[in-house]
């Protein structure tokens, strides 16, 4: 298989409200709205985040986010009314979560310390 470009998509019951929570989230709002049910953002050049409202099956997603400073986006995110739970040291990161509106775990987390382990 030769992957072109990977989503993480999650389900939301509300697709409007999601879509503000994550514009608070990622600073920016969605590059592309490809149908009714389906926002996106480019976060970049081989991936990205989809939301898609299903009210069915929200808020059982999982979406891990590596961010270049985890204190300062604790601030600003704190500052837009996300808050984001306590540090969870880890072997290779720090972590922080949150829940968003429907319920699905986002982790933020520092770049790797050091390579992971080969498969």
């Amino acid at each position: 298989m030769r992957l072109q470009k990977i989503y993480a998509a999650l389900l939301t019951a509300d697709l409007a409200a999601a879509e503000a929570w994550y514009t608070k989230l990622l600073g920016r709002g969605p590059d592309y709205r490809p149908m009714d049910s389906l926002v996106q953002w480019e976060l970049y050049d081989q991936g990205g985040l989809m939301l898609s409202s299903s009210a069915e099956i929200a808020g059982k997603g999982v979406a891990f986010l590596y961010v270049d400073d985890l204190a300062a986006e604790r601030r600003r995110l704190q500052d837009l009314g996300i808050v984001l739970g306590d540090d969870i040291p880890g072997d290779y990161s720090t972590l922080a979560q949150v829940r968003d509106p429907d319920g699905n775990l986002v982790t933020l987390a520092t770049t790797p310390a050091r390579p992971f382990p080969r498969a």
